[in-house]
């Protein structure tokens, strides 16, 4: 079995070939990048990203963003195998609740199981070699093949999956991507939801969990990383899991700290829903975050989604279009030299999958090059310290029926009054943050967020176009004085 999964993961063929893509979902993607002092871009390593969307049989929808990194062959091999586990003949209508979580559970670890069954050959001549090259290291051959089988077998990935099953979604996640379900209620507001919480090295209960494996919790919260990364689940990563006493932050641990284990949240019952679920590599999240915060980045990435939406004709285009917006918007805070121009100096790989849940797209004919279009939500936030609250406010105005006919723009409005020239609502979304198990969140009001159709100023040669959105209340509620609001006024526009 091991020897067939070897020669799978060095051909171009797939566990999944023969599976239907499910169509309600589209993704984007964008190449990690690091800024030079001119503001150029360059790419430091190939995509390691992964993703997956199919639809099985009884009903039965999966979905995948993995998180690569050292490599993409851990977040490739888990897309495929963890697919084969859960898709081929394993799940259907009559499992309850508890039979789902333990398909789940048991399919994560069958696929680490699995990836290092594919590497113990290469894990083993290393091994080899590290013991024969310790007295004779002046072997330049054996130090070069040493080097290869150190690539070869390193990497990890980070994954959140989604299942729909019996019409009820269950999030599987380990590591730090991120998934948001926003949903309609009968009244049309919106609710933005991010269930669960990322494994990583600030979360109280994951510290809690290390801590009774005799780890420094205080140490590893310090430190912020753990051989390399922020998340303390992940797949593969031999040298975490294999080699963990070893690592100084870890060498005092009774058992394997970093596991592979999801923790599953379910089932929320899709019936009559209404609305998208969004799942997101760490790279996408943190791009977002260095450029406009943390406060309220769930809200402006449903409202960049929810604009594509309603303009794209496809959910691959809408996708793709939102990848794009927040990769130039993180590349010209960097230009910009403002203040978090420091924390957007590179970011990672960066996957967006969406699945919509009864959402209907428009006949537009726009693609996701297309400059010009106008966001609901895209705003620097000031310096000053937001008190915690737990709900999140986000007025966004759905275009009506013969605008989405005829493809033209959608606009975000002060407390759902249409804009000038723009087509008049059918409907006003408001979005509520209600993220599981979050420890905080700021708030804010949609009606600080002002746009005029796409018509309305056109983008130059370099695909800008004038400044546009007044800041005025937002400064006001937020701390930052007058003087501050007209700088950052004149910054932003659409890219």
């Amino acid at each position: 079995m091991a020897a067939q999964r070897r020669n799978l993961m060095q051909s171009h063929q797939s566990w999944t070939d023969d599976l239907p893509p499910c169509q309600l979902c589209g993704v984007g993607t964008a190449p990690n990048c690091a800024y030079g002092p001119d503001g150029r871009g360059s790419q430091s390593h190939p995509n390691e990203d992964g993703h997956l969307s199919f639809r099985g049989e009884d009903g039965c929808f999966l979905y995948g963003v993995f998180n690569g990194y050292d490599g993409g062959r851990v977040a490739s091999f888990s897309s495929q195998c963890l697919t084969a586990e859960l898709l081929l003949g394993q799940l259907n209508s009559t499992h309850s609740e508890q039979d789902v979580r333990r398909i789940l559970t048991q399919a994560f670890d069958v696929v680490e199981k699995s990836y290092f069954d594919t590497i113990d050959d290469a894990l083993a001549e290393k091994a080899q070699l590290s013991n024969y090259l310790l007295p004779h290291n002046e072997s330049q051959k054996m130090q070069d093949r040493l080097k290869e089988l150190e690539q070869e077998v390193s990497g990890g990935s980070t994954a959140i999956v989604a299942l729909i099953l019996n019409n009820k979604l269950y999030i599987a996640n380990v590591g730090t991507n991120r998934a948001l379900l926003c949903k309609s209620s009968s009244d049309g507001q919106n609710q933005v939801q991010q269930i669960g919480r990322p494994h990583s090295t600030d979360n109280e209960d994951e510290l809690q969990r290390l801590a009774a494996l005799g780890v420094d919790a205080a140490r590893v919260r310090q430190a912020g990383q753990i051989a390399g990364q922020s998340s303390t689940r992940r797949l593969g990563d031999y040298r975490v899991k294999f080699s963990y006493n070893e690592i100084d932050l870890l060498s005092s641990a009774k058992a394997r700290p970093i596991i592979s284990e999801p923790e599953i949240h379910g089932s929320q019952s899709l019936e009559n829903v209404t609305g998208f679920l969004l799942l997101m590599s760490e790279g996408l999240i943190n791009a977002l975050e260095s450029a406009h915060g943390p406060e309220q980045a769930n809200q402006e990435m449903v409202a960049m989604v929810a604009a594509e939406l309603a303009q794209q004709s496809s959910l691959e285009a809408a996708a793709q279009s939102v990848v794009d917006r927040v990769r130039r918007l993180h590349h010209d805070v960097f230009v910009s030299g403002r203040q978090r121009a420091p924390y957007c100096s590179r970011h990672e790989d960066m996957t967006l999958l969406i699945r919509t849940l009864n959402y209907p797209l428009p006949e537009g004919t726009l693609t996701p090059t297309q400059g010009g279009r106008v966001y609901p939500v895209s705003v620097p936030y000031s310096n000053t310290q937001s008190t915690s609250k737990t709900s999140v406010t986000l007025s966004l105005v759905m275009p009506s029926q013969s605008a989405l006919t005829n493809g033209t723009s959608t606009a975000s409005t002060l407390e759902g009054t249409p804009t000038p020239g723009s087509q008049s609502p059918t409907a006003t979304l408001q979005s509520t943050n209600t993220q599981t198990q979050s420890s905080s969140s700021s708030s804010g009001d949609g009606s600080l967020f002002r746009q005029r159709g796409n018509q309305a100023a056109q983008p130059d040669e370099t695909g800008r176009v004038p400044p546009y959105v007044d800041f005025s209340q937002f400064y006001r509620l937020w701390g930052s004085d007058h003087s501050e609001g007209q700088s950052a006024q004149g910054g932003l526009g659409p890219q």
